[in-house]
């Protein structure tokens, strides 16, 4: 039997790395990027268009209330979210076309523009933020995405995904971690701040068969430091892909309802 040269010794190494490296190419290529994974998450939780009827109800130590609301989506930048019971609070509505938001309360009859420095202030006096409630899909280009891992849950993959936002992006938020199943739906949505606390949560309590797709019907939306306070989001009928007429995303339609 013939020694190992170092000559011999070096080309097995050599080939030994191309191996690894090949073998991590081919797992990387064979794992969906991040990106891509929460783009199809939103895609799934707002379809090509929507039609929601939800219950709101926000949990306080000493009180809770509840709201009935309407909401409509189109694309991933129009959203329209309408009050509709108690009385107290029906009609009082918020619209999102790309960037811009607003809101209107009957009270005062009046249209207000939110600027962006508001989008994270809370919607209603939810845990919900008016970001939040909008349904908008920002993350998806504005954040840098990173695959932290994959776990396993009731025969699904799930995917953990680490967002963070670029450095230019008008975000409050330090990162972001999300739990994608592989059927495509937000199990979990984690916020952090700068310093890198977890300040909220939104959980997937209850998923069902809504619209002909799976759905998380039940959101909890709850703080990290006060435990007692939370807001659910329970939606009871969701419609996907339906054809919305041109004026439901318009100032008009938010002030005076004909859908």
């Amino acid at each position: 039997m013939k020694p190992i040269t170092f000559k011999n010794w070096f080309c097995i190494l050599f080939s030994l790395l191309c191996l690894l490296v090949l073998s991590a190419s081919s797992l990387a290529s064979n794992l969906e990027a991040p990106r891509e994974i929460i783009r199809k998450a939103m895609n799934h939780w707002r379809g090509i268009s929507s039609y929601s009827e939800v219950t709101m109800v926000i949990h306080r130590p000493d009180w809770e209330r509840k709201m009935s609301m309407r909401a409509w989506t189109q694309g991933d930048k129009h959203s329209l979210v309408r009050v509709v019971e108690p009385r107290k609070d029906a009609g009082n509505g918020t619209l999102l076309k790309g960037t811009n938001m607003w809101t209107y309360s009957p009270k005062i009859n009046q249209i207000i523009k939110v600027p962006s420095s508001m989008m994270a202030q809370s919607w209603m006096g939810s845990d919900f933020s008016n970001k939040d409630i909008s349904k908008t899909t920002d993350i998806i280009d504005q954040y840098e995405h990173t695959l932290l891992r994959t776990e396993q849950q009731d025969q699904h993959t799930v995917y953990v995904i680490e967002s963070v936002p670029h450095e230019d992006a008008a975000i409050v938020w330090g990162k972001e971690i999300l739990f994608v199943r592989d059927d495509n739906v937000l199990l979990e949505q984690q916020f952090w701040d700068q310093d890198n606390q977890l300040v909220k949560t939104m959980k997937a309590l209850k998923l069902e068969e809504m619209g002909g797709r799976v759905v998380a019907s039940v959101l909890r939306m709850s703080q990290v430091e006060d435990k007692g306070e939370w807001t659910e989001m329970q939606t009871h009928k969701v419609e996907f892909d339906q054809l919305l007429g041109k004026g439901v995303f318009t100032l008009s339609n938010l002030r005076n309802p004909r859908q």
